[in-house]
């Protein structure tokens, strides 16, 4: 269990690794768990939700907090030259679908009252907390556009791409370019990490850069300043679209990114008006491990049965959306979107995080870079023959009691460790 660093939820293997030698055949080691309490190998889930395994979650938002610093700062064969590159904190956010309850301040005041076609009041005027259950909520939800939110969702992966062929094409534009020769010249790399709102609408936090042609090894051209790829990823946050095939059901929709854009130079210290570097990567961390469940805006687990969406435990707006999901799931024009299967997320079929190829390591890097460190490694000129099978998942009543209280001593330990090094400093 410590091995597994308190993994909550930990899958268990049976089998055997045998490493020979690949000159003489020489068995140099031999594994099999018929040795093991139980004859079998516990191993992580990996799970990156913190609210079904506290303890993987931490390890995944450590990996990404490298991932994304490594683009931003260098290190992990990523030239520490990046930092000075045009680079651009973005955040784009969904559309509005139907006004809804705000905190902060004064919850849309209206001098004149009145009330919606439904008879409901078209204001609200209340402060609310932000925590209260009516925020994000909609002030009349016969009003809401559920199935606009739903299909959006579905869209989001697809406005992303568009919105990034976009600014390419800006960025060529505005300089004199044929925009199909714009890759000799520079090349977009970006990070970015998808974030349910109160709303339970997803909005998009990315770290873009600007490098020359061979990506991150490569300077960009002398045009390529931090104003030209602020103007061309504004200007297409407000211009770029996406149309799904028309259906009776819902009408023509014309799938855009809401007006609220966030577009932030980015900077190595902290000096400046933007946010430093290292608050990104910890700010896309953080976020990386929350689920849909954690922010009140779905299920971590997928509904099969309409009956599900009934005891499903979220609130009146989001069992809405799940019911307009379910409803366009059914419907031959959007049957390759596979709605159903994604009901519990809201109709978002996306990956909590996407980056670009040449933008910074991965995942895969890490991990192995991880178990070199701890001398996991194979040794060269050796062939290994592995034969696992999958033997089950998860603890008995007692171990889970024990494996948290492993997870939450490394995590102490682990927050002790960094006050220290933050006092020395």
């Amino acid at each position: 269990m410590t091995a597994t660093g308190g993994c909550a939820h930990p899958v268990h293997l049976s089998g055997s690794t045998t490493t020979l030698d690949g000159t003489t055949g020489e068995i140099l080691h031999h594994y099999d768990t018929r040795n093991e309490p139980g004859e079998r190998l516990i191993v992580r889930c990996r799970n990156r939700r913190a609210t079904i395994c506290p303890a993987c979650s931490r390890l995944y938002a450590g990996d990404t907090y490298h991932l994304v610093r490594a683009g931003l700062l260098g290190g992990k064969n990523v030239p520490a030259t990046v930092r000075h590159r045009p680079r651009l904190f973005v955040t784009l956010t969904a559309p509005s679908f139907g006004p809804v309850h705000h905190a902060g301040e004064r919850c849309r005041p209206r001098r004149d009252g009145g009330t919606c076609e439904h008879g409901r009041p078209l204001g609200c005027g209340m402060l609310h907390a932000p925590n209260t259950s009516a925020v994000g909520q909609p002030l009349c939800p016969d009003c809401y556009d559920y199935s606009g939110h739903v299909l959006w969702h579905a869209y989001a992966s697809k406005l992303w791409d568009r919105f990034v062929i976009d600014v390419r094409r800006r960025l060529a534009s505005s300089v004199g370019l044929v925009q199909s020769r714009f890759a000799e010249h520079a090349r977009l790399s970006f990070a970015r990490v998808a974030e349910y709102q109160k709303r339970a609408a997803v909005h998009v936090h990315a770290v873009v850069r600007l490098d020359g042609p061979n990506g991150s090894s490569d300077e960009p051209p002398a045009w390529g300043t931090v104003q030209l790829l602020i103007d061309a990823v504004r200007d297409s946050a407000r211009r770029v679209l996406v149309r799904p095939p028309y259906s009776p059901a819902v009408g023509e929709q014309a799938l855009h990114w809401g007006q609220q854009t966030d577009v932030r130079p980015l900077h190595a210290d902290s000096d400046g008006d933007g946010p430093d570097d290292d608050a990104v990567a910890a700010y896309v961390a953080k976020y990386v491990t929350k689920g849909a469940s954690e922010t009140g805006a779905g299920l971590d687990h997928s509904l099969t049965t309409w009956a599900d969406i009934a005891s499903a435990p979220v609130s009146a707006h989001v069992r809405t959306l799940m019911r307009a999901c379910w409803r366009l799931g059914g419907l031959p024009e959007y049957e390759p979107f596979r709605l159903r299967a994604w009901t519990h997320t809201l109709g978002y079929r996306g990956h909590i995080l996407t980056k670009s190829r040449a933008y910074s390591t991965t995942y895969a890097a890490l991990r192995a870079e991880r178990a070199h460190h701890m001398g996991h490694t194979e040794t060269p000129d050796t062939i290994t023959e592995r034969h696992w099978r999958y033997a089950g998942s998860g603890h008995t009543p007692g171990a889970a009691l024990i494996a948290a209280g492993i997870a939450t001593d490394l995590a102490t330990n682990r927050e002790v460790a960094c006050e220290e090094r933050e006092m020395r400093r």
